[in-house]
């Protein structure tokens, strides 16, 4: 079964070398943890998938406009970027503006980001 289909699965997308990415890794792993790793950089994002995460977590939760890549658009891609079908386009065409890691817990939640204690309360 397909990681991102599998809801037993603890997943989690990024990119490898994102040092959040990293430090999310590393507390799962910690935690005695096994997690799945995809990479949307090496290996894609379907279409279906980020459509699934901007209807449960918003496009402006997914949408990162702190990073290099954001910082590196043209203002008129920027701009684009300015409702759901816009940023959906943008990410998808940009895998790097999505805002990282994004996690779907063994219970299918879905979580954006890494803080060790919110990563706790989802064991909880």
């Amino acid at each position: 079964m397909h990681p991102a289909t599998a809801p037993t699965a603890l997943t989690v997308y990024g990119i490898a070398n994102c040092d959040t990415v990293k430090k999310a890794r590393l507390w799962l792993q910690n935690q005695g943890l096994a997690a799945e790793f995809h990479d949307f950089k090496k290996q894609g994002l379907a279409p279906d998938l980020l459509a699934a995460w901007v209807q449960t977590l918003g496009w402006e939760r997914l949408l990162n406009r702190k990073g290099t890549t954001w910082r590196k658009l043209a203002p008129a891609q920027q701009a684009s970027a300015c409702d759901a079908a816009g940023a959906s386009a943008l990410m998808l065409a940009h895998h790097s503006v999505i805002k990282r890691p994004v996690v779907r817990w063994p219970d299918g939640r879905l979580t954006v980001g890494f803080a060790p204690e919110a990563f706790a309360a989802m064991l909880a």
